[in-house]
């Protein structure tokens, strides 16, 4: 049967699994629910789970479990041999090239995100000019991994028709 399902979490990785824990608690206020801990190739149950997932030879890596505030999870990895992309943004590709977060105050959250080693990518902007208020704006942590904040829930901005009239 089809229904809508939950989402239940992401997962980021990163070259720094402290710093970013340091990131996405004090900048975004999401709390832990694991702290970093180190997951090492072997015959236990989550060994031979990234196996499956990562295939032979991953050797290691550290791993810590946030939660946002409406209880959706954030798993952080660091892999030995992170690298950092001069620019992570290859939107282009097939896969999941952002992530996106809310909060009513977008200008002063961008502005945190730059304070605590992001950038923003974008100016803020508006999806209805001098009609509502649904602003949006692209950032990134330190780590590349790119944020999209906006103003108001998504199921109120698209049922506005934030498209319609601009391709008439």
């Amino acid at each position: 049967m089809t229904y809508p399902r939950t989402f239940s979490h992401i997962g980021l990785s990163v070259t720094d699994l402290d710093a970013a824990v340091e990131f996405y608690t004090e900048t975004l206020g999401w709390y832990v629910i694991m702290p970093p801990t180190e997951i090492v190739s072997d015959d236990s149950a989550i060994g031979v789970m990234c196996n499956d997932v990562f295939g032979e030879g991953w050797g290691r890596f550290r791993i810590a479990h946030l939660s946002t505030g409406d209880k959706i999870g954030v798993e952080i990895f660091e892999f030995k041999n992170a690298e950092r992309p001069a620019d992570n943004f290859e939107y282009w590709k097939t896969g999941v090239f952002h992530f996106c977060i809310q909060d009513p105050d977008v200008e002063g959250l961008a502005k945190r995100i730059v304070a605590n080693g992001g950038k923003q990518r974008m100016p803020v902007r508006e999806y209805f000019p001098g009609e509502k208020p649904y602003r949006m704006v692209y950032c990134e942590d330190p780590f590349g991994n790119i944020i999209e904040i906006y103003s108001h829930s998504y199921e109120l901005t698209y049922s506005a028709g934030a498209y319609q009239g601009e391709n008439d």
